[in-house]
């Protein structure tokens, strides 16, 4: 059995981790360390965890913990992840990984120092992503030339309301730090675009510049609240990464264009386009759906990953640090209205 320790008791730990966690055979989260005490009791009685804190001292002192979930704000999550993996413990990481290269790149070398401790990033990919990565990968839509991802939603104060009422508190105790400009370490890019461009990592690979154009449409905040970047990658094909606070029908789709067909993700199935034929325009083309087989959700990988002794195949260190590269030099583009190169690479296993 792995004993968890979850550094973060907000929105995240009680509408995410705790559930799935309580779902998966061999795992219990043994520790809560959060600041709201109200917030940790609440949390301990619903899902029977034994012990809480208010310090991340009493939760990295515990010797019973196998592992922690670092589910903290934005800008703390690289100290306490470095924290984590100093105390010998397997870590999981919520996006986006941190705020700045050189936390980014700590972060990789304290891992690849301790390579027995298993290191799990979110975002995590379902099954279609998986598949889709395996049909670009045998050519089922012959060379790509382009993709689009978008992921966006109405905005935190969405999220917020729901957390609220997760806990059973007031709608208006909740102060929205996202807004924050001093605080929140960035916007709707590194909230909500790290999904679209994490997906097109996940099936495209390494990506070698980016041009992106940013703006703030509604939102109270010097922030940005809608973004759009250009990913250049290094297979050749060009893609376009959306997101946006101020969408609050909400969008999430992935598809990928090729010399042969296409590839569109539809909930949890993948349509898979291809032309009937090559010297007929507006001739209708052939559709197959894939279903993809499903896979364990992320802490039931995370799980297996550490049984296994092996760092997860997309969800990992190396592909995070790449992602959230592209969003730091997405931030300079904007800024310079400049394409900026992206140096890391992803490892995909």
């Amino acid at each position: 059995m792995l004993n968890i320790g979850i550094l973060g008791a907000g929105g995240i730990a009680a509408l995410s981790h705790l559930p799935e966690i309580g779902a998966v055979d061999g795992m219990r989260v043994t520790h809560l360390c959060g600041r709201r005490e109200r917030r940790l009791r609440l949390l301990c009685e619903r899902f029977d965890v034994p012990r809480y804190s208010t310090n991340w001292g009493d939760l990295l002192d515990d010797d019973d913990l196998d592992a922690v979930i670092v589910s903290l704000p934005h800008p703390l999550r690289a100290e306490a992840g470095l924290a984590v993996l100093k105390r010998g413990l397997h870590l999981f990481m919520q996006k986006p990984l941190c705020t700045s290269i050189d936390e980014a790149n700590q972060l990789v070398s304290a891992s690849a120092s301790r390579p027995g401790q298993v290191v799990y990033c979110r975002p995590s990919f379902d099954a279609a992503v998986y598949e889709m990565r395996r049909q670009l990968e045998v050519g089922a839509i012959g060379a790509v030339s382009g993709a689009l991802a978008r992921h966006s939603h109405g905005g935190p104060e969405i999220y917020y309301t729901e957390v609220a009422d997760a806990f059973e508190e007031p709608r208006l105790e909740n102060d929205l730090w996202f807004y924050n400009a001093d605080a929140a370490g960035g916007g709707a890019l590194i909230d909500m675009g790290v999904y679209s461009i994490a997906n097109l990592v996940a099936i495209l690979g390494k990506v070698d510049s980016v041009t992106a154009r940013m703006t703030t449409v509604d939102k109270p905040t010097a922030l940005e609240d809608t973004a759009t970047l250009i990913l250049e990658f290094a297979n050749g094909a060009l893609a376009t990464a959306e997101t946006g606070w101020c969408d609050p029908a909400r969008s999430s789709y992935l598809r990928a264009h090729g010399t042969a067909g296409k590839l569109v993700l539809r909930g949890d199935a993948i349509d898979y386009i291809r032309p009937s034929s090559y010297e007929r325009e507006w001739a209708a083309p052939l559709i197959d759906e894939i279903v993809p087989a499903p896979i364990p959700n992320q802490h039931e990988e995370w799980r297996r990953c550490i049984e296994n002794g092996e760092q997860p195949e997309i969800s990992n260190l190396w592909l995070a640090r790449h992602v959230s590269e592209i969003m730091l030099a997405a931030v300079r583009s904007n800024a310079d209205g400049r394409r900026v190169a992206i140096r890391s690479a992803p490892r995909i296993n």
